[in-house]
């Protein structure tokens, strides 16, 4: 089977870097660029966690630096309570700081955007975009050349909420918050004529990585398990307090899933808007097809796809498998 080739869209961010953990393990994915923006942390930060995981999971691949703001709202506070100041909770990692100094660990000579479109003009049909931060590198790169949107062999992203199994926000009662962060450039996408894959909060919240799980993980491959169950202690003390539960939700990384297992998800189409103002800005909302309504701002908009449902036991076993199996390879 030919590997899929991906561009990781990123601001890590502890479950982002379990995603990209994932990309880097499966066989099913070719991993042919990181690209950085802001979201759960300053880009500045998210880029230097984007370098350091690349060095860290040995990762040959170019590294871009993208937006630092959304493209119409004022910037937001960033979630120190939920990352940690230095976006991966706080852990002492070793050389975190000191990553990027080195010019031979420094991120591409391109942003975001234009590597984005190179990339997409270089292997027309062959790359999939998988977007788990703000979609503002995503919407910079449609500005750069609309004519991209024929070149993505799809685009998966998580975010959005669509109130399906009782979730329909994380940021407000109807937001989440890559859509929030920035949802001028999620309407952008969402609007655009390629295939889109929404993975919501309506499966990622339903999909708990447990503090058992990540043990198991670490024992079955300590390097990687290792690493990932140390960086998450301080996430899955937010869920504990917050949510009561016991772990962590898996959000990132049912993304990554998507593309490389799609019959782990049901799914329903129809086109998909995000709403830019008022009390509910950042909501994301789909007219199924097949529902007929008055003329509206859904017209003549392309279908894309919203998960309904995810196998979480199936993932669970994918993620620890691949994970583990890399390791055993790499040795």
């Amino acid at each position: 089977m030919t590997a899929r080739k991906v561009i990781f869209d990123t601001d890590p961010g502890i479950d982002d870097a379990c995603a990209l953990a994932l990309i880097a393990a499966s066989p099913a994915l070719e991993l042919v660029g990181i690209t950085s923006v802001f979201g759960n942390a300053p880009v500045e930060t998210t880029t230097r966690n984007a370098l350091y995981l690349r060095r860290r999971y040995g990762l040959a691949v170019p590294v871009a630096r993208g937006a630092a703001r959304p493209l119409a709202c004022p910037p937001r506070d960033f979630p120190a309570f939920i990352h940690g100041r230095n976006g991966l909770g706080d852990t002492h990692l070793p050389g975190l700081e000191e990553t990027g100094q080195d010019p031979a660990d420094r991120p591409h000579a391109l942003d975001a955007a234009h590597f984005i479109v190179e990339q997409l003009r270089a292997a027309p049909g062959e790359i999939t975009l998988i977007a788990v931060g703000p979609l503002t590198n995503l919407a910079m790169a449609l500005d750069l050349d609309p004519a991209i949107t024929a070149l993505a062999a799809e685009v998966v992203v998580m975010g959005g909420a669509f109130g399906t199994a009782g979730r329909a926000g994380n940021v407000s009662p109807v937001a989440e918050a890559n859509i929030y962060n920035d949802p001028h450039a999620a309407d952008r996408v969402l609007t655009a004529p390629w295939p889109v894959r929404l993975v919501g909060l309506d499966v990622t919240t339903l999909c708990v990585m447990s503090g058992a799980y990540m043990a198991a993980l670490r024992d079955r491959a300590p390097g990687i398990g290792g690493f990932l169950y140390d960086i998450t202690r301080f996430y899955e003390g937010l869920y504990r307090s917050r949510d009561g539960i016991d772990g962590i939700n898996a959000h990132d990384a049912l993304a990554v899933a998507r593309a490389i297992d799609p019959t782990l998800f049901t799914e329903r189409r129809g086109p998909v808007r995000a709403v830019t103002e008022g009390i509910a800005i950042g909501q994301t909302i789909q007219q199924v097809e097949g529902v007929l309504y008055p003329p509206g701002p859904w017209d003549n908009l392309p279908s894309q796809s919203i998960c309904l449902t995810a196998d979480n036991e199936r993932f669970l076993r994918l993620y620890a498998d691949t994970l583990a199996a890399w390791e055993a390879k790499r040795g």
